[in-house]
């Protein structure tokens, strides 16, 4: 997949829903045919995907794409993952370096970068990764790694100067559409909804979702 590195119109956003891992919600979850759909291979994460031999046997339809979370993970375990389970994009939550980023790139795969946001400052660590991945995810910078379920201060988008579209993640929940469509970045590009969609860990509410997207796209 070629990404269109130019300045963007919104139209619709692109939806990524993380942290699944229960196979029947799973499938529920993929007839609202979310752009992205993310399983974290993180084992401190209580959305952690432990025994992932359902994502073999679950049909993705070709506008969902499969992508996996990672949080430090050497080259050799992230390919590992690709191949068994089939992944389109990764998604490094970590330190990891822009070599890594470019390599993995490099093999065909999306890749997305995420980055930890409290102040402006923060945005300078984005930047030297331009063009060498895919899209970046700016998140709430939290004491760990992995989501806090709230977010951060919205406005500090204005001082991102780089060229690499993001996603949006961070505490976004069902009474957030209004707010994101008055985003006005030109790379702005998606939405990564996780925690606030849940009735448990890794278990996502459907209508919550589907009442969210719904609205997200007609405003």
């Amino acid at each position: 997949m070629t990404i269109d590195y130019s300045p963007l119109q919104i139209m619709n956003v692109l939806i990524k829903i993380c942290g699944m891992r229960d196979a029947d919600n799973i499938r529920e979850v993929l007839t609202l045919t979310p752009d992205f759909m993310g399983f974290i291979f993180y084992p401190k994460s209580p959305r952690y995907v432990a025994s992932p031999e359902a994502l073999k046997h679950i049909r993705f339809g070709q506008n969902t794409t499969k992508t996996g979370v990672f949080v430090n993970a050497s080259e050799e375990d992230i390919m590992q993952k690709v191949e068994l389970y089939d992944l389109q994009a990764v998604q490094l939550h970590g330190n990891e370096s822009a070599e890594l980023c470019s390599s993995l790139k490099s093999r065909g795969l999306i890749v997305l970068k995420a980055f930890q946001i409290h102040s402006a400052e923060d945005f300078k660590n984005a930047v030297r990764y331009n063009r060498q991945v895919d899209y970046f995810l700016f998140d709430t910078k939290t004491a760990s790694y992995g989501g806090s379920g709230s977010k951060f201060d919205w406005s500090l988008l204005d001082a991102y100067h780089g060229d690499t579209p993001f996603f949006l993640s961070g505490g976004i929940g069902p009474d957030d559409a209004c707010e994101i469509q008055k985003i006005n970045h030109p790379y702005f590009r998606g939405v990564d909804l996780n925690s606030r969609f849940e009735t448990a860990p890794a278990i996502k509410d459907y209508e919550l979702l589907q009442q969210f997207i719904k609205q997200l796209n007609e405003l």
